[in-house]
């Protein structure tokens, strides 16, 4: 047997292997798949309203300006009929080269064999053609009231970005070169990973984005020293050690967001947040939220007012003997923490001295992109998926949020993993994106319907605990952090909120970047820069316009800001040491690894 006879057979023998392996894990798959649990249809997709709107308004356009259509179609024609015959033309004359291809870069499209094969050239020239014209029918349909047409807009993207070549085995050259090149082995391993993605989500597709294996809360994750020093039902209070031998004297207290862990603020040392707050001498203090399952409900508001951030409050004053604090909110703690202060001005109750506002969203009268999910069918359908399970389930939040950003945090992922077969990289921001948290009925349906949906709060007024309270009811000095291509919270409807606040001494400052590299920005990176301008008197294009550009990160900023509000320096304070408050268990705390009960 020649050396070409016996490579041969080996290969064959491996094809014959991964054959057998494709079997076996198939029958995985349909046992995973068949785990799935009931999730409420409207959940899946936008109701049919929807899309009765859109082809009314697209018939209607057709009736009335038939011309405007057909030159439309006429367009699209042209240039996919072009392209097909200059393909033709090129292949007749013994070419192997694809046509000019003059459209937009696309980093889908960054294998050169795109752009050099004519094959996969020809079928993602064809695909962009079909997208743009998709995109320019929804643009062109002038009888849609704007939310409509924001969604339309939003989901004909989903559509478009679910339907590239590169989404499937047969259109994407770089996996059937892969799959070639290992005799199979890469799909072998991508099935492999699809069905212990549906194995560890009961049956959901949710790709994983980050390996589970390389991190550990409190070990190379949420490492800064401090200890557990409150715990109730709904939160661990962490008190974190100081690094500096005098602190100032008035203490901070954080309060995160319970959609997601604390510790993005804490992922490693050199990016860290809380890190950096101790080591500018300050006492820090860090709410940990519980994980719920289904026994909180009916924890509201309120709830989380009262039981979490009073308390919260009420402890940090204890603890170090001071009668105010500064407090920080990111996201919707931070909207949460605006309803606490307009409640405490309504008391009369000065304990806080000063608030900071991370993202944060007061007034939703422009939702941003997450209001595509904040009509009826979606609120409707979420409402009775939380009555049957008490709470709405970590990867549902997780999925409608990976929509935002379907070809990063979505397809991309899904076509390394399951056509590639590539491992999961070890991304400490990726892991902490896919380790979500529960959020409890009562709560979450008086977030979506009384401050998203009514906007109560801008408004008439929200109720809390007994107090109606309006966003003009918030009075303390505070800084807003907001971020410009955030997509969870746009810094333009974050700064309109901020503007309508009480308060007589306000800072805003806008970061580059998103929901989350905005933030988590330290300066040591020189990365991100920001924005700031003392003028508020204009609309938010208006004050960027007018704003002074600093380069680096917006932490020493507002560092700055926050010293001239935290008075003298006193002995350095250590957790454990103050009467009623003994150390617990060490940071990061026992809540933020809990996995609760599924519904």
């Amino acid at each position: 047997m020649t050396t070409e006879e016996t490579e041969n057979a080996q290969n064959l023998e491996v094809l014959n292997e991964n054959l057998a392996k494709i079997e076996e894990l198939s029958q995985r798959f349909v046992s995973a798949v068949s785990q799935k649990k009931s999730i409420h249809p409207g959940l899946q997709a936008p109701g049919h309203d929807l899309y009765m709107k859109a082809a009314a308004a697209y018939f209607n356009e057709a009736f009335s300006n038939p011309s405007k259509i057909l030159e439309r179609q006429v367009g699209y024609w042209g240039k996919a009929l072009k392209h097909y015959v200059d393909a033709q033309q090129n292949l007749m004359q013994g070419k192997l080269d694809p046509p000019d291809d003059t459209g937009p870069k696309d980093r889908r499209f960054s294998n050169p064999l795109w752009d050099e094969h004519p094959y996969f050239n020809f079928i993602k020239q064809q695909y962009l053609f079909s997208a743009d014209a998709v995109r320019s029918a929804v643009e062109q349909l002038d009888d849609l009231e704007d939310t409509d047409k924001k969604r339309v807009r939003y989901f004909s993207q989903q559509i478009i970005d679910l339907m590239s070549p590169t989404n499937f085995l047969g259109t994407n050259p770089e996996a059937l070169t892969r799959a070639v090149e290992t005799n199979g082995q890469s799909l072998v391993d991508g099935l492999e990973n699809l069905v212990r993605d549906f194995e560890s989500s009961e049956g959901e597709l949710l790709v994983t984005l980050a390996d589970k294996d390389a991190f550990q809360i409190g070990e190379n994750l949420g490492t800064t020293k401090g200890s557990v020093v409150f715990r109730n039902e709904i939160m661990e209070l962490i008190q974190y050690a100081p690094t500096t031998e005098t602190v100032y004297k008035t203490p901070i207290l954080l309060f995160p967001p319970w959609i997601n862990k604390f510790y993005i603020l804490d992922l490693k040392p050199k990016n860290s947040l809380i890190q950096w707050i101790v080591d500018q001498g300050y006492t820090l203090f860090v709410v940990s939220w519980k994980n719920p399952d289904a026994s909180y409900s009916e924890f509201s508001m309120d709830d989380y007012i009262e039981t979490g951030y009073l308390t919260a409050l009420d402890s940090v004053k204890k603890i170090t003997g001071e009668p105010q604090v500064n407090a920080i909110g990111y996201c919707i703690a931070g909207t949460t923490l605006s309803l606490t202060l307009a409640l405490l001005n309504k008391r009369g109750d000065k304990s806080i001295k000063s608030a900071t506002f991370f993202t944060t969203l007061t007034d939703f009268e422009d939702q941003g992109e997450v209001g595509v999910f904040l009509s009826n069918d979606f609120v409707d359908a979420i409402e009775e998926q939380v009555k049957q399970d008490g709470i709405l389930e970590s990867f549902i939040m997780s999925r409608t949020f990976s929509f935002l950003r379907s070809n990063d945090l979505i397809y991309g992922p899904a076509i390394r993993s399951y056509m590639m077969g590539e491992a999961p990289p070890a991304f400490d921001l990726l892991y902490w994106n896919g380790d979500g948290t529960n959020l409890p009925a009562c709560m979450l349906m008086e977030y979506l319907r009384g401050l998203c949906q009514q906007n109560a709060f801008a408004r008439e007024g929200f109720e809390v605990l007994g107090e109606t309270v309006q966003i003009k009811d918030v009075k303390v000095p505070l800084c807003a952090i907001a971020c410009e291509t955030d997509h969870i919270a746009a810094w333009k409807t974050s700064y309109t909120g901020v503007r309508q606040m009480g308060s007589r001494s306000k800072t805003f400052i806008l970061s580059e970047s998103g929901h989350i590299a905005g933030i988590v920005n330290p300066p040591s990176k020189n990365k991100y820069g920001h924005y700031t301008n003392e003028d508020w008197s204009d609309a938010p294009d208006d004050w960027k316009d007018g704003a002074e550009y600093h380069e680096g990160s917006w932490w020493p900023t507002w560092e700055k800001w926050l010293r001239s509000r935290s008075g003298k320096h006193v002995a350095a304070r250590r957790p454990g040491k103050a009467k009623g408050f003994p150390i617990l268990a060490d940071a990061p705390g026992t809540y933020v690894v809990e996995t609760p009960k599924s519904a």
